[in-house]
């Protein structure tokens, strides 16, 4: 009895011989010369297709693996890498996927940090608009438009993000406040007041202090704990990047006064 489990079938020429040579079997006796060559060769074609089928299972049984291992590593690929971006000038970390299962909450810290950089960015918005009628500089007034117009965006995400949650985007709280990197009153008349290349100077000086405030704003945020909600994660890291970018562009606008 053959067993074909996991084989080849045979070739045309070996199937034809061994059909051929079991209908002479049941017609010889195994007497005369043509009986005989019939089963010799069907001896032959079946001896060569035993040996075909125990090396094919025998290739097979390597081709198996143990379960445990199939399973572990299975369980591997399945898993995802899960990252989690750190602060600016932090590292990320991996962390494990159930960890990312509850989403993070926004804290107090939150709540105080976008009140606060509402008027922060008010504050560099009206500078910014003096810039046309007091420098002759195209560099200084396309960077103070870029000012203006990405922080003007910014105060109404983060007004949407307070209003998102329940808190009033027009609590004036954090006016009366001291901030990192303000200007003061004396500060601010004596910009408003200056033209030309004085002007020029002051406002890069001024709106650099401005800017350092806030990267300050930024740090002690996650100080506090705070900036681990993702979107409000995400904008913190803009305003750290846009930011710096904005600082350097302004050294090198200065630089060439």
């Amino acid at each position: 009895m053959f067993v074909a489990a996991r084989s080849r079938a045979p070739s045309a020429s070996n199937a034809t011989r061994i059909a051929a040579g079991f209908a002479t079997l049941f017609r010889c006796t195994g007497s005369d010369a043509a009986c005989a060559d019939t089963l010799g060769g069907m001896r032959r074609s079946s001896l060569a297709l035993c040996a075909a089928v125990v090396l094919l299972a025998g290739c097979g049984d390597k081709d198996k693996k143990d379960p445990a291992t199939s399973a572990a590593s299975a369980e591997e690929t399945a898993a995802p890498n899960v990252v989690q971006a750190g602060a600016p000038g932090e590292p990320s970390r991996k962390i494990s996927a159930t960890a990312t299962v509850a989403p993070i909450k926004h804290t107090q810290a939150d709540i105080e940090f976008m009140q606060g950089m509402i008027h922060h960015h008010q504050q560099a918005v009206t500078i910014s608009d003096w810039v046309p009628e007091r420098t002759q500089s195209t560099s200084l007034r396309l960077m103070a438009k870029r000012i203006e117009v990405s922080q003007q965006d910014e105060m109404q995400l983060m007004r949407d993000w307070l209003s998102k949650r329940g808190v009033d985007p027009d609590d004036h709280t954090h006016k009366h406040r001291a901030m990192p990197g303000m200007l003061t009153s004396r500060q601010l008349s004596k910009l408003k007041a200056a033209r030309g290349k004085k002007f020029d100077r002051l406002f890069l000086r001024y709106m650099t202090q401005h800017h350092m405030g806030a990267l300050t704003m930024v740090k002690e945020l996650y100080d506090k704990g705070g900036g681990q909600e993702a979107e409000i994660g995400q904008f913190v890291m803009h305003v750290d990047s846009d930011q710096s970018i904005e600082i350097q562009r302004m050294a090198e606008l200065l630089r060439d006064l």
